[in-house]
């Protein structure tokens, strides 16, 4: 399964930065990437926080691993924390 990644940068609530992709199959359309991204955000207690064109940014199609698949299959998406989760 091949997946397009999306770079995302939110400020947090409390002050700082969550840096997290955002993993959803190819022909998935821009504004479901955003309500996912939004749906992570309130799973962290980070609902209302800005998750827009400026925060989320396509990066790069790649292939999707046995997990993120799954996870895909499961929830429609799959997120890699990278920092500030």
């Amino acid at each position: 399964m091949q997946v397009s990644v999306f770079d995302t940068y939110v400020k947090k609530k409390e002050g700082g930065l969550m840096h997290f992709d955002i993993l959803v199959p190819v022909e998935l359309g821009y504004d479901k990437v955003i309500d996912y991204g939004k749906e992570y955000l309130k799973s962290k207690e980070q609902e209302g926080q800005s998750m827009t064109a400026r925060e989320c940014k396509f990066c790069h199609i790649e292939q999707a691993t046995d997990e993120v698949q799954l996870d895909i299959e499961t929830r429609g998406y799959h997120i890699i924390e990278m920092q500030g989760c």
